[in-house]
């Protein structure tokens, strides 16, 4: 993979990106990895933990031009798909939870953070930071369920291999941009996607199937009663 740049340690990748992309004029699929983020964050403000040296975390930038800013929730799925592309190489039970988590089974194996800067009413950058767990063992924080390729395989892993086939895949879909085929494999790969399971709001906790993912990125659901109810993210979770 050509147009890269590796730092031992920073607080954030996807903010050593935006001061980069201040200073200089970096390519598409430019991707800037570390060992240790000591401020890593996930979506809602919440903390990556990740031991020095172990896993894979990295920040990747497109520049979508000519792709609505109305249609930017295809870039998460695009990303979401070419991660678990990469990752069925290595084990079954990998699925995305909306809108963007990697998953196995029931616990977390990767998380996703997009951030966007927008110009004119058109999306200008886009700079995707993707914390994976690879060969850590052992897990520290309070996260409830977290999980690593190691724990799941038994395997030690060579994360630059894991890396260069992650970039590939999704600069594949990127390039090839056909949000048909990136909506279905994002529906067909969705955690829990059949069957009735709980959801929470900040009101309540109810079942639900998921029915169909907007465009927009909105979750609709279906109530064992038949009804029908949509959610931003943020808005409802699963109950795990």
């Amino acid at each position: 993979m050509k147009n890269n740049f590796f730092i031992k340690e920073t607080p954030s990748t996807n903010a050593l990106m935006w001061k980069m992309i201040r200073e200089s004029n970096l390519p598409e699929g430019f991707v800037l990895s570390t060992n240790f983020q000591m401020a890593g964050k996930g979506q809602q403000g919440n903390s990556w933990e990740s031991e020095a040296g172990k896993n894979l975390l990295f920040s990747l930038l497109l520049y979508p031009h000519k792709l609505p800013v109305e249609q930017q929730f295809i870039i998460s799925q695009l990303v979401s798909v070419g991660i678990k592309k990469a990752l069925d190489e290595y084990t079954d039970g990998i699925t995305v939870k909306w809108p963007n988590d990697i998953y196995w089974n029931d616990r977390k194996l990767a998380g996703i953070l997009i951030e966007n800067s927008l110009q004119g009413g058109q999306i200008n950058s886009v700079v995707i930071g993707i914390g994976l767990n690879v060969n850590q063992s052992k897990f520290i924080s309070n996260a409830p369920n977290p999980v690593s390729l190691r724990l799941i395989t038994g395997k030690r892993l060579d994360r630059k291999r894991l890396l260069n086939n992650i970039h590939k895949q999704i600069m594949e879909l990127y390039f090839r941009m056909d949000q048909e085929e990136i909506r279905t494999k994002y529906a067909k790969g969705l955690f829990r996607k059949d069957g009735l399971h709980s959801f929470q709001t900040p009101e309540e906790t109810f079942q639900a199937r998921i029915h169909t993912i907007h465009p927009d990125g909105q979750l609709e659901l279906e109530t064992e009663g038949g009804e029908k109810r949509r959610f931003y993210f943020k808005e409802v979770q699963f109950v795990i």
